[in-house]
């Protein structure tokens, strides 16, 4: 079941302030790409439900990779804008727009990935392997979401319900998400909390002063937290990360 549709990607989208940015170097997940490129020759990469394709301007930018954005929904211009935020121009990185459960892949890749996507979807296990027909052999497919069952994940119960509930809480589990990958007959598959601390709010524009205070010195208090003990934990780490070879 889908917890999403077209409509809401629409809306959520257009009214999504400071989409359009100058992706640095550093951009998380930056680092675990580049070494996937670097340690196996990778040469091309696909972004699924990405839209507006940060990942897949980050590879083409910094990797010189090529690049496909894959979506179900598409805003060419909000696309155009970050492109040009970021020196490329429109062409440099391949879209399609089209349902990921009915397209039927016309190429592979070295390198499929999602970010924030399989968490929209209650089952788990169907959405990932809808990933598999575009993955290349001896590619290796990349999947990022958030940590709900976190702190972070307390914020949006607490502060953005609706929000909250657009996410399949119960697939947020590293175990869980191993176990998928090796039915689903990966190879050297690493699952795991990614990230020191953090917190977001997706409305934040049209939360109260107190629940943007209480959030901000939450933050803080976390970050010192993490500075005196800085490792990766159900409790604090804002991502969960799994990876695994074809």
């Amino acid at each position: 079941m889908n917890l999403t549709d077209r409509s809401f990607w629409k809306a959520f989208w257009e009214s999504r302030l400071g989409l359009i940015f100058n992706i640095k170097r550093d951009y998380v997940f930056g680092n675990i790409l580049g070494k996937l490129k670097a340690d196996n020759g990778y040469k091309t990469a696909i972004e699924l439900g990405g839209f507006p394709g940060y990942y897949a301007i980050y590879l083409k930018k910094y990797e010189n990779m090529d690049t496909t954005l894959f979506d179900y929904f598409i805003h060419p211009g909000l696309i155009n804008q970050l492109l040009e935020a970021n020196g490329l121009k429109q062409g440099d990185v391949n879209i399609i727009e089209a349902d990921l459960f009915e397209y039927k892949p016309t190429q592979q890749y070295d390198i499929v990935s999602s970010f924030g996507l399989i968490e929209h979807f209650k089952d788990t296990k169907a959405i990932i392997q809808t990933h598999l027909p575009f993955l290349e052999e001896n590619g290796t497919l990349f999947i990022t979401l958030p940590n709900f069952k976190s702190i972070n994940g307390w914020v949006q119960r607490t502060f953005d319900r609706e929000n909250y509930d657009k996410h399949y809480i119960e697939c947020m589990d590293p175990a869980l998400l191993s176990g998928i990958f090796n039915e689903l007959g990966l190879k050297e598959v690493e699952s795991y909390y990614h990230g020191k601390f953090s917190m977001w709010l997706e409305n934040k524009g049209t939360q109260s002063a107190f629940a943007k205070a209480f959030v901000k010195t939450l933050w803080f208090t976390g970050k010192v937290i993490t500075r005196i003990a800085p490792f990766e934990s159900k409790a604090l780490s804002p991502y969960i990360v799994v990876k695994g070879k074809k």
